[in-house]
């Protein structure tokens, strides 16, 4: 009897290769939405970490979509981050609020700098109670005699008390600085004295804002002053220049 043939070798069919195809593509897919995940978390801590630093209160961080982040973050090319703030204050000014987004953010490392932002546009709310801790804190002599802020937004005027005396001034930007210009005074103190002691304290918070930015206009609402802000192909300062920035 001639011995069996031997058998034949079963090959995949095509359901088996579709499976395949799928489990494959599904672990790529995993791994690529944890590599997002990671690099997003990853990220997130960073920039929070310099916003908080730069800011000086709680911030929070979000990121552009489109690419996809995990590319952005290879890359070190981040088209769209948004930044805002608590609202317990903004460096030296109590009470004041950031919304700020940065465009076109290329982290390339040089010998002056760790890379440059495109575009960035800021909004800075700033409540008239937060106003009056900050104009307590940085008056000399006369700061423990204000009493409150207010604000006439028809006039486009902030109010300052101090018992019976009132200061009254509005809120300018001139040459890209935010500026307060007196236009009365009621009290004892002359105007030119008062003028002077507000043009320290708007050149201490005008000089404290990094990355060049600049205000562009300035509103007086029912609650506070609005400021619009920006800059334009700023650097992104080493740590020797801003500590801040040593994360990045």
């Amino acid at each position: 009897m001639p011995p069996a043939p031997p058998p034949k070798k079963r090959g995949l069919n095509r359901q088996s290769i579709i499976l395949i195809a799928i489990i494959i593509v599904a672990l790529l897919a995993g791994g690529l939405a944890g590599a997002e995940l990671y690099a997003r978390h990853r990220a997130d801590g960073i920039l929070t970490e310099v916003a908080e630093c730069v800011v000086e209160d709680d911030a929070t961080i979000s990121f552009g979509v489109n690419p996809p982040f995990l590319w952005q973050h290879v890359t070190g090319h981040y088209t769209n981050i948004s930044v805002s703030t608590a609202g317990e204050r903004v460096q030296g000014a109590d009470g004041m609020t950031a919304d700020v987004t940065l465009k076109d953010v290329r982290l390339q490392d040089s010998a002056d700098a760790k890379g440059t932002i495109g575009s960035l546009d800021a909004t800075l709310s700033w409540k008239a109670a937060g106003m009056k801790d900050t104009l307590a804190a940085n008056l000399p002599a006369v700061g423990n005699l204000i009493t409150g802020v207010r604000t006439d937004a028809a006039a486009g005027t902030i109010i300052v008390d101090a018992g019976e005396n009132s200061v009254t001034a509005k809120p300018v930007v001139s040459n890209g600085d935010l500026n307060l210009e007196v236009l009365e005074v009621t009290g004892p103190l002359p105007k030119d004295a008062v003028q002077t002691a507000l043009n320290d304290l708007t050149k201490k918070l005008n000089d404290s804002y990094p990355l060049g930015i600049h205000a562009d206009s300035v509103e007086v609402t029912g609650s506070g002053v609005v400021g619009k802000f920006s800059s334009q192909n700023a650097s992104i300062p080493k740590e020797d220049e801003n500590p801040c920035f040593a994360r990045l």
